[in-house]
């Protein structure tokens, strides 16, 4: 196995209700056809009960990766997908059961530093035998969106617990993952510096790529 780093440090991630006001700002509760009061609703009556730390998350079915993407910011530059993968959207949860709610908490977020260099194919069994799940796509957006930290040069992530399956039954070989543009070839030079979501290949290792995951998705007593 590659020789490896220890995930560095990142700020905590802000409070559950200020989440909720970051998404509201952004529109993402329109995305999802919610009201801003349902995501109010939900950050305060989940507060108590929620794991200091715990990240936010609306369901993808009710705002996918696409419609997240252009929301992310760095260098005052908007997220985009890569024109690749026209697919995104069909990159669903794979082995991962999420919260039948509009909205949900994810726990323990980690971006996996210590796995850079790793393959997909190396990093799932390691994940499972720490007791940990990987982040999906939109999870791992969402988290850049609270916590632009999350995505520095030569420190960002895949999120390999989307999958795409196709026709015949068997896995898309690419792999999600969320990093920063170097505004060269199909990007574009004005893309530089910008957050970008494309993919790599499940059997590739990538030095500047760990692999986000998650100690759980927590049931709520109090789901919107």
């Amino acid at each position: 196995m590659p020789v490896t780093a220890p995930t560095a440090a990142l700020p905590p991630l802000p409070s559950l209700a200020a989440q909720a006001e970051r998404l509201i700002e952004l529109g993402v509760h329109e995305l999802a056809g919610v009201s801003a009061d349902a995501l109010r609703s939900f950050a305060a009556e989940t507060t108590d009960g929620a794991e200091a730390g715990a990240l936010l998350a609306v369901h993808p079915d009710r705002a996918p990766a696409s419609a997240l993407a252009p929301l992310l910011r760095r260098a005052d530059k908007p997220g985009f997908v890569v024109v690749d993968m026209p697919d995104v959207d069909d990159f669903a949860p794979s082995g991962i059961e999420l919260p039948d709610a509009p909205f949900y908490l994810v726990t323990g977020v980690d971006r996996g530093d210590r796995m850079s260099n790793w393959s997909p194919e190396e990093a799932l069994p390691a994940l499972t035998e720490d007791e940990r799940t990987p982040l999906v796509l939109t999870e791992g957006i969402h988290w850049v969106l609270q916590q632009p930290a999350a995505l520095e040069r030569n420190l960002c992530f895949m999120t390999i617990g989307s999958r795409l399956r196709k026709a015949n039954g068997t896995l898309d070989a690419r792999t999600p993952a969320i990093w920063i543009s170097n505004g060269t070839g199909r990007d574009g030079r004005e893309r530089r510096d910008a957050p970008k979501v494309g993919w790599c290949w499940w059997g590739n290792r990538h030095t500047w790529l760990g692999f986000a995951s998650a100690t759980g998705r927590p049931a709520m007593d109090r789901p919107v």
